[in-house]
């Protein structure tokens, strides 16, 4: 019924087009030739795109006005994605002259800045001279100068006005406050965005349809300076994304939720009335996977509120919102029953099942992310492929993976969102390091990124640590490796979190019937003599499916694995210098609960939450000590 009621509606569309064009031969008193020629032209354009829409995959109950704003948009995007994609190749085959005229554009428009004139960018000519001037530089560098903007001081930094103070997510230490600009999202969206749709599409053309996406992402909240300017992430969010919001199974209402249970739980409802969705996406794999979580957790519920047509009454809700979202429910016990088969045929691949025209999952799952994305694949969106589009941070877009389908996730640095340089891995403790552009980088070999963005930040070490794995015409491909603060470190052994995770997976594969579902680490400092032994040691705490109790014997198996994956920590641990690890087994629910309290203490919005894998605060080990179940 809606696919006629569709084409009826295109039928009077072409109708009105042809009358207003016999109007205009009527009172214009044009050559009867060239209107006419319009008029079969504007039929024949109007018949095209209904003949491409009506070939689409589309979503059930969509009007004919939502068709075509998505068909729009989607063609929009895609023409600005090949022409992009175009020129992201052109730069690759000239990265140092591309990289010079990225640098020299930053410093032209902040020449008459207070810093730039401390710098004297005006007389800078080329990246050596740059480099010769300019320190590197970290955090405690900018700190002061931000909180000047803060304040309302204008060019201290950046010659325009930040959009926001955008909060970092303090992964690897307190919060950090940086500038946004419109150059840093402009960028953002043409040479990221735009990119990484169009390889999306060529690479899994079933996405080129009019279904929807379920998106999961929040409001955050935002506070403001004492100049008015907004204090928050700087990800995207409902607001920023608010002309593409009809593109997703989410009402807008809901956004208005502060809330992120219940706006989780409003995705959740609408997304599960739409057996059509093609698309899941958010930020990261973590919030995807704790999406899932919750709806294992309140399926039940879910079922009933699409069986009745209402909204549980559970939600705290605005009476309005409440009103708004309930005139969009209607009794569906059809589509109710539907579910509670696939419920109780239980979670495995039930995505696939929810959904079966599902195409992809649209997630960040490298980094701390990645084993959030094996679980996924393993278990509630086994059988669906996954693109992991972005390497990206609050200080803007790095690179952008070409490579969808392969397992390992690969980034392409782009040469117009930054100038980068490189610290080689052997330099990083040195007072005074030379740094390597990107046409000196070497295969193989692993660097902390050095970079000058759009929005005030010249020579700055971001603490990512990243393996150049090739290069695609003359530009790096890069792999993230670790976080500079993120290391393990008690006797000088520096253990990274890639190395710490890949032993950690051989040692639950060891463990019959386990499946990791998260983890974290601190340093025994940081817990004085609650743990036991005077050795310096590591304390992890792991929480598992499948497995309620280990054995010291299953314990001892995961310092055996970092053992051979490391000769120095073995070598400390041989000489008793490190201690064996303790291994804690915590409660179901526990890092749901300390990713809360993480979130809270660094006023982190869940759209850019990573989970720390070092903990730094006393605190968050305390409660995880207090969740140990074994």
């Amino acid at each position: 019924m809606a696919f006629y009621r569709f084409r009826l509606a295109v039928a009077l569309c072409v109708a009105v087009l042809a009358a207003a064009v016999a109007f205009v031969v009527h009172n214009q008193g044009m050559p009867p030739l060239l209107p006419s020629a319009i008029g079969v032209c504007s039929l024949a354009g109007m018949a095209l795109i209904w003949r491409d829409i009506s070939s689409k995959m589309k979503g059930e109950s969509r009007t004919l006005s939502s068709l075509l704003s998505q068909y729009l948009a989607v063609k929009g995007v895609g023409w600005l994605g090949r022409r992009q994609r175009r020129k992201l190749e052109a730069d690759t085959l000239n990265v140092k002259q591309v990289q010079e005229e990225t640098l020299l554009k930053r410093l032209l428009k902040n020449q008459h800045t207070c810093y730039g004139r401390q710098y004297d960018f005006s007389s800078i000519k080329d990246s050596d001279d740059f480099r010769a001037r300019h320190p590197i530089t970290t955090y405690e560098d900018y700190r002061e100068l931000i909180k000047r903007i803060a304040v309302g001081e204008e060019k201290v930094i950046i010659a325009e006005k930040p959009l926001i103070l955008a909060m970092t997510s303090g992964t690897s230490g307190a919060s950090a406050m940086l500038l946004s600009t419109k150059d840093t999202n402009t960028e953002f969206f043409l040479q990221g965005v735009a990119v990484c749709l169009d390889i999306m599409r060529q690479a899994f053309p079933a996405t080129d349809s009019l279904q929807r996406t379920t998106k999961f992402f929040y409001t955050p909240t935002f506070r403001q300076s004492e100049a008015g300017i907004p204090i928050g992430p700087n990800s995207s969010t409902p607001a920023s994304s608010r002309h593409m919001l009809n593109l997703y199974t989410t009402p807008a209402p809901a956004f208005e939720v502060p809330s992120e249970k219940d706006t989780l739980y409003l995705h959740l409802l609408f997304a599960l009335k739409d057996p059509s969705v093609g698309t899941l996406e958010s930020n990261f794999a973590s919030t995807v996977f704790y999406a899932f979580t919750a709806l294992q957790e309140r399926w039940q519920e879910l079922v009933e509120d699409i069986e009745k047509g209402k909204v549980s009454s559970a939600l705290t809700l605005d009476p309005k919102v409440r009103a708004r979202l309930e005139a969009l429910m209607k009794p569906d016990p059809e589509r109710a029953a539907q579910l509670r088969v696939h419920f109780q045929d239980g979670f495995q691949g039930i995505a696939k099942r929810l959904w079966p025209h599902l195409h992809l999952v649209l997630a960040v799952d490298s980094g701390s992310n990645e084993i959030y994305g094996e679980m996924l694949r393993q278990s509630y969106c086994k059988g669906i492929p996954f693109y992991s589009p972005f390497y990206a941070a609050t200080e803007g877009l790095i690179g952008v993976n070409l490579w969808p389908q392969e397992p390992n996730r690969r980034y392409l640095l782009c040469p117009r969102s930054m100038f980068c340089e490189f610290l080689p891995e052997s330099s990083l403790e040195e007072e005074t390091p030379s740094t390597l552009l990107m046409e000196d980088v070497k295969e193989g070999l692993n660097y902390e990124l050095v970079i000058t963005n759009a929005s005030g930040l010249f020579r700055y070490r971001i603490g990512d640590i990243v393996k150049v794995v090739g290069f695609h015409n003359q530009c790096p491909i890069v792999e993230f490796q670790y976080r500079r603060g993120q290391m393990l470190n008690v006797r000088g052994e520096k253990v990274s979190e890639a190395l710490f995770l890949d032993a950690l997976k051989k040692a639950v594969a060891q463990w019959p019937g386990a499946q990791l579902v998260d983890y974290c680490c601190a340093e025994s400092g940081i817990l004085g003599d609650m743990t036991g032994g005077s050795d310096p040691h590591y304390q992890v705490f792991i929480e598992l499916k499948g497995v309620r109790n280990l054995t010291e014997a299953q314990r001892y198996k995961l310092d055996i694995s970092l053992q051979q994956d490391s000769a120095v920590y073995k070598s400390f641990r041989i000489k008793g210098s490190i201690g064996p690890m303790r291994v804690q087994l915590v409660a179901e629910g526990a890092f749901k609960e300390v990713r809360k309290q993480m979130m809270a203490f660094s006023n982190t919005s869940p759209n850019t939450f990573k989970m720390h894998r070092v903990l730094r605060r006393k605190e968050y080990a305390d409660f995880l000590l207090g969740k140990t179940v074994s």
